[in-house]
């Protein structure tokens, strides 16, 4: 799955400049390595109007497709935050944004996920399917919407990535 916002992004500001009243900073492509956005944020201070400026601040963000970047988040992380949304698109953001944390998102899709479904109710139908032999005359009467339902109570949790996309992890 890929990233299918284009570019992944942080809008860095010069915070010495921000204190003297101008607005001076710099969009910063956050697919790359961390020591090269530390690169292109020294870059942006050393042209700073306010001389010697050392300290900055993420100021905004873009094709991080849900996932929250804090004004004073790490560049390690902002680093790793967007490589693994450029490699997971919708879900990997979604995911992050669920569960708080990178590490957590990755265990969750290497372990506990289920699948992409189009609605939770095919994934119940499935699941059942795979697990438990149902007489022919039976069928019909089964209700996948509230044995759904009771799934997302109890046992799985979704991330919804568009229209009939949802994505279906056990918890753990």
């Amino acid at each position: 799955m890929t990233n299918q916002t284009g570019e992944i992004r942080i809008y860095v500001a010069c915070l010495a400049a921000y204190n003297s009243g101008t607005l001076h900073g710099a969009w910063i492509d956050a697919q790359q390595e961390a020591e090269e956005i530390n690169n292109a944020i020294r870059d942006m201070l050393k042209a700073s109007p306010v001389e010697d400026a050392e300290e900055f601040s993420i100021h905004d963000y873009e094709g991080f497709e849900g996932a929250p970047i804090q004004e004073y988040s790490g560049i390690d992380e902002v680093a790793e935050l967007a490589a693994f949304i450029a490699e997971h698109g919708a879900l990997g953001g979604g995911l992050i944004n669920y569960l708080n944390d990178l590490e957590s998102a990755r265990d969750a899709l290497e372990d506990q996920y289920r699948g992409c479904y189009d609605s939770v109710e095919d994934f119940a139908e499935e699941l059942t399917s795979e697990t438990t032999e149902i007489p022919e005359n039976l069928i019909y009467y089964i209700d996948y919407e509230k044995l759904a339902r009771d799934l997302e109570i109890n046992d799985v949790f979704t991330i919804e990535t568009g229209h009939s996309e949802v994505h279906v992890f056990w918890n753990c």
